[in-house]
């Protein structure tokens, strides 16, 4: 929702572990991440939830606490403490899914922005909805969401509101903060919670993120059971996760993405457990060299335990979703209709 951006400028009112991040920040994200290198992890965690709830603090005040270090830290100014610098601080020395399961208990259940939560809806639901504000206030919050999502939900409008949302957001330019936070209010107080009343969707999500990282053999014998008593829910969640045999759905270019961005004895691993056709359709997006390098490491390696080849594949999974959350990638829908273009 939209809560002011607090103020801080009395050094009274900072405790010790604010104080501390403070200086973190001021030191910047290369210097900051090389002493929080030497804290312990409780240290880190402590830490890390000062970094992101401090907000914004005044060049007095930084200045107030560097006055021991070096003059250049003195005149540092103002910096801004918030979820976003402090994930790109704790990038720099943790892994990434040790970044996100920290990230993830500071922010909590409400840590997504309303726009990324807008950005889940189911988009029939989201276009019913839409057909019924102001279109100028369609357009804001289409504008604000992941462009893949608004596409589907624009298709769904009804046409003469289609076309005058359209127009509304071709001429938006900058949102008064005030607006934004009008909105996101509304979309919280009357559509979110009504949604969530209706649908179940984030802790089905929830679930569903859960389930992506229990081997295969297990998670069979879990919807075995969850079937016979919640089927719904259950074909719901199947449809919310991701897996990496829906990579094959993919477009070339995206599947060549993903591949550059992975670990290539971690893909041979993944490859080498994998279908032959899995295999052959990931062959089939690399160069010539590419391909034979790769071929080459996955015929000379040894046995593979299942669980390491499980382990290799979900981490290629996570990566093809992180680069989806950032927008170089899309994923297509399962439901999405397969269209052939002569």
């Amino acid at each position: 929702m939209g809560t002011p951006i607090k103020i801080r400028e009395n050094y009274k009112s900072l405790s010790g572990v604010e104080k501390s991040a403070v200086i973190f920040l001021a030191l910047g994200e290369e210097r900051g991440s090389r002493l929080m290198e030497r804290l312990d992890e409780d240290e880190i965690r402590l830490v890390s939830r000062a970094m992101a709830t401090l907000g914004n603090v005044t060049s007095n005040l930084v200045e107030t606490l560097m006055r021991i270090f070096t003059e250049r830290f003195a005149n540092a100014g103002s910096v801004v403490g918030s979820f976003d610098s402090t994930e790109r601080m704790l990038n720099r020395f943790l892994p990434a899914d040790r970044v996100t399961e920290i990230m993830g208990e500071i922010r909590g259940p409400a840590g997504r922005t309303m726009w990324e939560k807008m950005s889940n809806v189911n988009e029939g639901v989201l276009a019913s909805y839409l057909a019924g504000e102001y279109p100028q206030t369609a357009a804001v919050i289409l504008s604000k969401m992941r462009p893949d999502h608004a596409a589907k939900v624009l298709v769904l409008l009804p046409p003469a509101i289609r076309t005058e949302v359209i127009e509304r957001m071709i001429q938006i330019e900058s949102v008064q903060r005030e607006v934004l936070l009008d909105i996101e209010s509304i979309l919280h107080n009357e559509f979110m919670a009504n949604y969530a009343r209706t649908h179940g969707n984030d802790s089905l999500e929830r679930m569903a993120d859960i389930f992506n990282r229990i081997d295969r053999e297990t998670l069979t014998e879990i919807f075995d059971d969850l079937e016979t008593v919640m089927p719904e829910p259950t074909q719901r969640i199947k449809q919310l996760m991701f897996t990496f045999e829906d990579l094959m759905r993919l477009d070339r270019v995206s599947l060549q993405a993903v591949i550059r961005r992975c670990d290539t004895g971690q893909l041979a691993i993944a490859l080498k457990g994998a279908p032959v056709a899995q295999r052959d359709h990931f062959l089939s997006v690399l160069s010539e060299r590419a391909r034979m390098i790769l071929v080459d490491e996955i015929e000379n390696m040894g046995p593979l335990r299942m669980r390491d080849v499980n382990d290799a594949q979900a981490e290629i999974v996570r990566t093809a979703k992180a680069m989806a959350d950032d927008g170089t990638i899309i994923i297509p829908q399962s439901d999405d209709v397969d269209t052939v273009v002569y």
